[in-house]
């Protein structure tokens, strides 16, 4: 059950202290690949940066715009 807005309490205890170390490195490791590949991929940023501005023009129909613009590709 969520209490107020979408956050909800985690339960810490559902994992093992070393699930939980695991679960951290996993994802240390995961954001750092994830920026590994952002930073090799500067067209990406590129992408990102177009739609935004684009769809911050085009408030009234964000997703559709973002529906016609992510389908061109």
């Amino acid at each position: 059950m969520a209490g107020k807005g979408s956050l909800t309490k985690l339960d810490v205890g559902v994992l093992s202290p070393e699930q939980q170390e695991k679960l951290h490195q996993f994802k240390v490791q995961t954001r750092i690949d994830n920026e590994r590949y952002l930073r090799s991929h500067p067209e990406v940023d590129q992408l990102i940066g177009d739609f935004l501005r684009s769809a911050c023009v085009l408030t009234d129909s964000v997703p559709l715009h973002a529906y016609l613009l992510l389908s061109r590709a």
